[in-house]
């Protein structure tokens, strides 16, 4: 069986879909089955063996408004149909964006089978005309596209409601893994001299509006008291806003990024129209709870305790980061309770239970 892949950028890019996309492609190979994987080529290709077919685009859309929508030229259209042809199934991450909605048209008049993994839903833009837009997106392109799939993967509970309704079972949902081996807890607990009198809080994610950097800014301004490190890159820059508890790190390998979940004292993404962030998860697999904008921290409901969700408006970024502010201050799980946390995610998120799910409904 070969397997075809479809997202917007390799995961160079540094997004969390394209992360997603990589780790399966990944596990697909070591399970046997022929996998390639189709994106832009405006990143470098992933390396480790996986085949992949990267295809010319444009990506304007994403200049002017932050939002990732790159647009394949006629070669690159071409180049997606000749692999679709080749492949038994074509599996397709996230229905909105134009190469999700090619591949989708052109394996249906092939006769392909098609997977469609949605990772988000609405994204509440501080921008009136980009909410509508987004609205109308999703009930002119998004719903048709997960209808016409011949499986629906969700990896979070809350965006299967919002798509599909809560009493839909049209969608089955499925969590993205966790890689074990790197992410994982301290092998002590750091004493209390070892413990900063301020709290350090940690961020992960592109540097863009949606992932709520101007309400971590007002929240830094408010709180020179605490520390925040900043993993990621993007068209924002932290470095420029001057404040001295900001500290840009770039972006972060894997076993790096590991190491900061374990030395911080919170997970910070005060981000909208999330789905579930890997970074979430990742994190708790190194015992660190997490803050997140609602109704992100109701994308796995058993992990109420350890995952507390803010209401974030981008538009009122100072009220939202006064909420933050708040829920760090009395958001202060255990060190049982951290362990449960690790121990829960190291065992149930797994990408080769995902990834084998994901081949049967290939077949």
């Amino acid at each position: 069986m070969r397997i075809l892949t479809v997202s917007h950028f390799f995961e160079s890019h540094g997004g969390g879909i394209e992360r997603v996309a990589g780790q399966l492609c990944r596990q697909f190979v070591s399970l046997g089955a022929k996998s390639a994987w189709l994106a832009s080529d405006a990143d470098p290709t992933p390396a480790g063996g996986i085949e992949t077919v990267p295809i010319r685009c444009m990506n304007p859309i994403e200049r002017y408004t932050g939002l990732p929508m790159p647009i394949p030229g006629v070669r690159g259209v071409r180049a997606m149909s000749r692999e679709i042809g080749r492949s038994d199934a074509v599996i397709i991450h996230d229905a909105l964006y134009i190469t999700s909605i090619l591949a989708m048209l052109i394996a249906k008049t092939r006769s392909k089978r098609v997977i469609i993994i949605q990772h988000i839903a609405a994204i509440p833009f501080a921008s009136a005309t980009l909410r509508v837009l987004m609205k109308l997106a999703n009930a002119v392109v998004t719903r048709p596209m997960l209808r016409a799939a011949d499986e629906r993967i969700f990896i979070s509970d809350t965006v299967r409601h919002e798509l599909l309704g809560p009493r839909s079972q049209l969608g089955e949902l499925l969590f993205n893994g966790v890689d074990t081996t790197i992410f994982y807890p301290a092998s002590k607990k750091r004493t209390s001299s070892e413990r900063s009198a301020s709290r350090r809080l940690l961020f992960v994610g592109r540097y863009v509006e949606k992932k709520g950097l101007r309400v971590l800014r007002a929240l830094a301004e408010a709180r020179p008291d605490m520390s925040f490190f900043m993993a990621g890159d993007g068209p924002i820059q932290p470095n420029s806003w001057g404040l001295p508890n900001v500290h840009d790190l770039g972006p972060q390998k894997q076993a790096d990024l590991a190491e900061l979940y374990r030395s911080v004292d919170l997970l910070i993404l005060p981000s909208v129209g999330e789905g579930y962030p890997l970074v979430i998860q990742e994190a708790m697999a190194c015992g660190l709870p997490a803050i997140c904008g609602t109704p992100t921290d109701r994308a796995d409901p058993a992990t109420a305790g350890w995952v507390r969700g803010v209401e974030i408006d981008l538009a009122q970024s100072r009220q939202s980061a006064l909420r933050c502010a708040e829920a760090i201050d009395t958001f202060r799980p255990s060190a049982s309770e951290r362990a449960k946390m690790s121990d829960y995610a190291r065992r149930r998120y797994s990408w080769g239970l995902m990834a084998q799910r994901l081949l049967v409904a290939a077949q």
